[in-house]
């Protein structure tokens, strides 16, 4: 292999004009021949048996070319590589310059991580949204503890608001039946507002046994066109009447749903929790704010193929997590109707912050020069060892040491943004407003957020 040329392109690409002499290339043609002469048929020899030359000869010159550039190519590369110092964060585009009996030349245009030229870092300013847990907060999440701890039971009376109604329901519109609008043995919990608007209302007084015609019309946005804005008849017939008790919040309803023998105790834990939880989210809006401006304020020419080896991470991330609810990512794509690109196009904007953000803060730890000790090495190894209760040596093993104190560096880095930062209060509500309402670019897409929600609702 000889390196002819190195040239710095851009979009952060590097080229490399690489010869193969011909005692290489010529080794692979042989590799070529001897992996596909089994395949090959010539007239006078047996099969597998004919003589590279002849061959040759018969198909062509080049016959073996193109096997044999797959075979010698790779190793060719990963010399230039390391000759010339490129490290590349995505793959290459390779293209043939020229090939004959002497061997050839291709060039490898590599995509590199860009220079990056940093603005204001430090003192930056953003809103800060102080948290706060109300006593109607934690009441709130007690109630819904309370709700998934209810018990439910027959009952023989009529059916009243937050009753389980078990019914049968035949639909029509002018008499004709429609897709979708009969079943058996529905379970309703009355006043959850799951059937068309005034549906509900019309079982309550209704017992086991009794039949009765609802009528109700379609909303005008109806998801069904032909059903929208019609009147409709559902001919309903209650089989039973369920209600729903909920747990007295006492201390022994803490004590059966929590570790805490009081209530008083239990409603402690629910506030440092929510507290915590909402000072993450505070924190974490504070930071996002805070490296928007970093971001904005850099300079760095990203190759695309950065761009697509995040987005390829956050399809990945995104399949596993459907993947723990039992739904692969191609069945959730089918049941959306939406093809592979076209769920990567919603993720774009999220992966081009993601990849922008890395670069500006590993700058920013170039910059400030953050020494990173084997004993921070060390230490981190031990609390990821714990986190995911896996053993240090495994861990040490999956995770090597330049990605550990490449991270580290990052989080001094995004620390460092953090604490040097201003928090500012937020600006009145009819100013927000006034924001709101004028154009501004958002640093993740609604869909991808969308997307996300859904896959942790599956």
């Amino acid at each position: 292999m000889k390196l002819n040329k190195v040239e710095k392109e851009e979009k952060s690409i590097v080229s490399l004009e690489i010869a193969v002499d011909k005692a290489a290339f010529d080794a692979a043609c042989e590799k070529a021949y001897h992996k596909n002469v089994s395949k090959i048929n010539v007239p006078g020899f047996r099969k597998g048996k004919a003589p590279r030359k002849i061959i040759e000869k018969m198909y062509g010159e080049g016959f073996f070319y193109e096997e044999a550039i797959n075979i010698c190519y790779p190793e060719a590369y990963e010399a230039a590589l390391k000759e010339s110092g490129t490290e590349p964060v995505g793959p290459c585009d390779i293209n043939i310059s020229s090939i004959d009996e002497n061997g050839f030349v291709f060039v490898a245009k590599v995509p590199v991580k860009p220079e990056v030229t940093l603005g204001a870092y430090k003192g930056l300013s953003a809103e800060y949204v102080e948290p706060v847990v109300t006593d109607e907060d934690v009441q709130g999440e007690i109630e819904r503890v309370a709700e998934r701890n209810a018990a439910i039971s027959t009952v023989e009376r009529e059916i009243k608001a937050g009753d389980t109604a078990v019914f049968d329901f035949d639909g029509s519109v002018d008499g004709v039946p429609f897709e979708g609008g009969k079943a058996e043995n529905y379970s309703l919990v009355i006043g959850s507002g799951q059937f068309i608007p005034g549906f509900e209302d019309q079982l309550i007084g209704l017992k086991a046994g009794d039949e009765k015609d609802v009528n109700v019309t379609f909303p005008e946005q109806y998801h069904a066109e032909e059903l929208a804005g019609k009147p409709a008849v559902f001919k309903c017939k209650i089989h039973e009447v369920k209600e729903t008790i909920k747990p007295e919040i006492d201390d022994e309803f803490a004590k059966d749903v929590s570790e805490f023998d009081t209530l008083e105790a239990y409603k402690a834990d629910i506030r440092a929790k929510m507290m915590e939880s909402r000072k993450r989210a505070s924190d974490n809006a504070f930071e996002e704010k805070l490296m928007d401006q970093v971001v904005e304020a850099m300079q760095a020419d990203v190759p695309e193929a950065m761009y697509e080896s995040q987005l390829d991470q956050i399809v990945e991330d995104f399949g596993y997590r459907l993947s723990m609810q039992g739904l692969s990512l191609e069945a959730y794509l089918k049941m959306n109707q939406m093809e592979m690109g076209a769920f990567r196009t919603i993720f774009r904007e999220q992966a081009e912050k993601q990849v922008k953000s890395r670069l500006a803060l590993e700058k920013i730890a170039e910059v400030e020069k953050f020494e990173i000790t084997d004993e921070d090495v060390e230490k981190e190894y031990a609390q990821m060892s714990e986190r995911y209760g896996v053993e240090l040596e495994r861990v040490k093993t999956a995770i090597d040491e330049k990605s550990v104190r490449e991270n580290l560096a990052v989080n001094r880095a995004a620390e460092l943004v953090r604490e040097s930062a201003v928090k500012t209060e937020p600006k009145a509500e009819e100013e927000a407003l006034a924001e709101k309402k004028a154009p501004a670019k958002r640093s993740r897409s609604k869909k991808a957020a969308d997307a996300e929600k859904a896959a942790d609702a599956e």
